[in-house]
């Protein structure tokens, strides 16, 4: 409806300046979209985040560009409004309010001389805003509102940057220009990723998103841009996923390995380095954009929450869980690294050497799971494997690559590790891996079993475990959930959607047990419900065709291009990465 209604700046996890998302207008948006018309067309400019919408009515059409710039070094966002047949009236209304909606600030007009130009200034305490524009909108009960006509030929430019509120206010930028450089480097980026048969539109976006939710100077990953959008409509599993969790962005670096993006691999790596530090006893699931330790979670009681599901958190609570998987993710991307020839510093590999051993020191200790349950720790069948696929990372890095370690121990360690799981995690009777040890309950994220090498895709184990995911966490649509959350193990009231990561990894285990046809199905499905410019949120309601929770969600991208890679690699199209675990 060509309302900016969420914006963070200057980084993914500031507080926000427009949080109507969350809220109402008066919560902050910038509006600019005709009084009448709607929305023909909208796409993003070749492989770029340079959005293009094409607006329409019976007197006239518009086309608007919205981006943010590349290349400056500061944040803006940019929008042009160009008129191309007849005429239509636009409505402008900006309205900022600092900390998630609760600040007023102080807007003046301000005029440079030297320019002979007019703009307006938002300032409140350390933080500023400046709207450069061919008109500016005027002040209004609190908010800045214009209307204007926009004819053939005409052309309208407005940017609206952030900056701190003791320096100078930025000079306006040249529209076009930034327009053309932005489009260029993201053009230019993409170019490196290999063709990818019948999916390359989706395999493209789904890397241009990675990139774009990685922080230009810092190298940290966020797993989505958003906070508390619900993953049940009207519920409370409304979480804040601006920063960097060590799991997915270790999935991310795999998967931009392994199309050729080795430079983001290293800078995630640096990043990894600078915020674990010397601190390897306590490493975390998640850190702030700059490697940040404390985020405390809060409830925002002034916002009512995104159609009315609370509360609404900033921070997340589980920073402070202990989730025993998460070295384990780190381990393999490192370990993949490696094998694609990617160098150890002086750094790097003493502390993954300290992370093992500090794995070795928790293989007593229960956990909060893949999930982050805010229930009672428990053993997780998929955390203990990733805590031996940790060890097994260790191992072959030693045997495989030339490092030091204490060979017999890690190897006796896994060993044994891997022996108590087939006893524990893994139910006979039922021919099923189970979600915890002291249940009987199955869990989607038991289908990693197999992509890290803990057992064969064809291990009769791993059949009767999908067998049991089929029938227990499959819908009638043919997407999957997490788990069931009526079992109550994860402490929060039941219900949620189907998680699209989930049925990413159920593709790839079909692609890689001989059911291709079936691969190909589900991830047409999943193709069939990716937004109008490719985008995907965390969850998806079947029922009603909507997407649920944090948008766009870096684990769902992630878990397309892998399910794509492993479609492509069973039919024979792309060659097979190396197979991990014992034979």
């Amino acid at each position: 409806r060509g309302s900016v209604d969420w914006l963070c700046f200057p980084r993914f996890d500031s507080g926000s300046v427009f949080a109507a998302l969350l809220g109402t207008k008066e919560n902050g948006r910038w509006l600019l979209a005709p009084t009448e018309g709607e929305v023909l067309s909208r796409n993003y400019l070749d492989s770029s985040f340079v959005l293009r919408t094409l607006w329409g009515s019976t007197t006239g059409q518009v086309l608007v560009t919205d981006f943010m710039p590349m290349g400056d070094g500061g944040s803006s966002i940019m929008r042009r409004v160009e008129g191309l047949s007849g005429s239509m009236t636009f409505e402008h209304e900006l309205v900022i309010r600092y900390d998630y909606g609760q600040v007023l600030p102080w807007v003046r007009r301000n005029f440079d001389p030297e320019r002979g130009t007019e703009s307006l200034v938002a300032v409140a305490g350390p933080h500023a805003a400046v709207l450069h524009g061919t008109r500016l909108p005027k002040p209004k009960h609190h908010t800045h509102r214009d209307e204007f006509e926009v004819r053939a030929g005409e052309s309208y430019d407005f940017e609206f940057a952030c900056y701190a509120g003791h320096v100078e206010i930025p000079a306006p930028n040249d529209i076009g220009m930034a327009m053309t450089q932005t489009a260029r480097q993201w053009r230019d980026w993409a170019a490196d990723i290999p063709p990818h048969g019948d999916h390359e539109a989706l395999v493209r976006r789904s890397l241009l998103v990675l990139k774009a939710l990685t922080h230009r100077e810092t190298g940290g990953i966020v797993a989505a841009p958003t906070t508390s959008l619900p993953e049940l409509f009207g519920g409370e599993r409304n979480w804040d996923y601006r920063f960097c969790w060590l799991r997915d962005a270790a999935l991310t670096l795999q998967v931009m390995m392994t199309h050729g993006y080795e430079q983001e691999a290293l800078q995630w790596r640096d990043w990894l380095l600078r915020a674990i530090a010397g601190d390897h006893h306590t490493v975390q699931v998640m850190y702030g954009v700059g490697g940040e330790r404390e985020l405390p979670e809060r409830i925002l009681q002034h916002l009512p929450g995104y159609g009315g599901a609370k509360p609404v958190r900033v921070g997340n609570a589980a920073v402070y869980q202990y989730q025993g998987d998460v070295v384990g993710e780190v381990m393999v991307a490192l370990d993949e690294l490696r094998t694609m020839g990617g160098r150890e510093d002086h750094f790097s590999w003493p502390l993954q050497k300290a992370m093992i051993a500090d794995v070795i020191a928790k293989l007593e200790r229960r956990d909060h799971g893949v999930w982050e349950m805010r229930g009672e720790p428990q053993y997780f069948t998929h955390s203990r494997v990733m805590m031996w696929a940790a060890l097994e990372s260790g191992v072959r890095a030693v045997r495989h690559h030339g490092q030091t370690g204490d060979l017999k121990k890690w190897e006796a360690a896994r060993d044994a590790l891997r022996a108590e799981i087939l006893e524990k995690g893994y139910n006979e009777e039922l021919n099923s891996f189970t979600q915890t040890y002291d249940t009987t309950e199955v869990d989607a994220s038991l289908l990693v079993l197999a992509q890290v090498g803990f057992v064969d895709y064809g291990d009769p184990r791993m059949l009767g475990t999908v067998a049991r995911i089929e029938s227990e966490l499959l819908g009638r649509h043919g997407f999957v959930r997490r788990y069931r959350t009526e079992a109550g193990t994860d402490g929060l009231p039941p219900g949620e959607y189907t998680f699209m990561v989930c049925t990413c990894w159920l593709i790839e285990q079909y692609a890689h047990s001989g059911r291709l046809d079936d691969a190909r199905r589900l991830l047409a499905k999943l193709a069939g419900i990716v937004n109008d410019v490719g985008l995907v949120a965390e969850e998806f309601d079947p029922d009603t065709g909507h997407m649920a929770g944090n948008f766009p969600q870096a684990l769902s991208h992630l878990g397309l291009i892998r399910a794509a890679d492993a479609i492509e690699e069973a039919a024979g199209a792309r060659p097979a990465r190396p197979r991990r675990g014992p034979k």
